[in-house]
């Protein structure tokens, strides 16, 4: 097939390598445009970018797809479909009903539950069994298009979004490519049922700094849903510590008084609301690597008695 292909970050470079692996034309890569990035904020091309131009593919930046005359290049291509991986912008009307055979997007969520912007992280912080990927026709409305293929995984208790993310990805570009026989038959795709929909809203940095007045369980699916990136965080002595991952444990005896954010023994064990008490296991410092909770106590210990906030 003549495909287009339409993606940023590093989640959708493995589907852009898989479709010219399997063998499709694939005409012309369309990518968001450099972005200032660092200490010297030089613009930064993206991952799709930087493999579009190692594959040797065609590349493209517009910075809309609203102008007339990238509507009419894109036209021009005389595609048979358009693969769409976490592109980031907006398709109107005319490139969506350009491609033969429309365009076609991997979503990392099982739709209807989780469409818009950040799926994989609501996923862990929602504390959902699984997830996966679909391969969708798109529509105007977002995320609302028929899904022709679907993959599933389990979320294991100490999955975090960064782990999802990979996995996922894999996923994705198989499953796209076993979709586009299906797609070139002329297949539509199942319409998504109107239940159970949920919109997987940006995330915000006010979400991320931890409560400790909320239970355990939730709080450990916040960290593990946004690790790696932007981590959840926490203070110490008025230092920020992105928390990583962690491990609901029962409170120790005679510790059911102790203030939430309270750390309880040696091993950075934690008081939270509602009577329960969080593991860290995985930290980073400011300016430093990650590490485990081990080897950072071993560079400062964090005594019981400590209160993080």
């Amino acid at each position: 097939m003549r495909l287009a292909f339409m993606g940023t970050p590093e989640f959708s470079v493995p589907v852009l390598r898989a479709l010219a692996g399997a063998g499709h034309d694939v005409a012309c890569v369309y990518s968001q445009p450099p972005r200032p990035a660092g200490r010297g904020k030089k613009p930064r091309p993206s991952p799709v970018q930087v493999a579009a131009e190692a594959m040797g593919i065609e590349l493209r930046t517009p910075v809309s797809l609203r102008d007339p005359d990238a509507q009419a290049e894109f036209a021009a291509l005389a595609l048979d479909a358009a693969v769409v991986v976490a592109y980031g912008l907006i398709l109107p009307r005319a490139v969506l009903d350009a491609p033969r055979l429309g365009c076609w997007n991997v979503h990392a969520s099982l739709l209807p539950r989780w469409r818009g912007a950040a799926p994989i992280q609501r996923a862990v912080m929602a504390g959902d069994a699984e997830t996966g990927v679909d391969v969708m026709r798109m529509e105007a409305g977002l995320d609302t298009g028929p899904v022709l293929a679907e993959a599933r995984t389990p979320i294991g208790p100490q999955d975090t979004a960064g782990d999802l993310h990979d996995r996922l990805s894999a996923m994705g570009a198989a499953l796209m490519v076993e979709a586009l026989p299906r797609i070139a038959a002329g297949e539509p795709g199942t319409p998504q049922p109107e239940a159970g929909v949920e919109y997987a809203a940006k995330i915000d940095k006010a979400e991320a700094r931890i409560d400790w007045t909320r239970p355990a369980e939730a709080l450990d699916r916040l960290a593990r849903g946004l690790a790696p990136f932007p981590g959840a965080w926490t203070e110490l002595d008025g230092e920020r510590i992105k928390i990583l991952l962690t491990r609901p444990e029962p409170r120790p005896a005679g510790t059911g008084t102790a203030a939430p954010g309270t750390v309880l023994d040696d091993a950075l064990l934690v008081a939270c609301g509602a009577g329960t008490a969080l593991r860290i296991t995985r930290m980073q410092r400011a300016g430093r690597a990650a590490q485990d909770a081990g080897a950072a106590l071993r560079g400062r210990p964090v005594p019981a008695g400590a209160r993080l906030g």
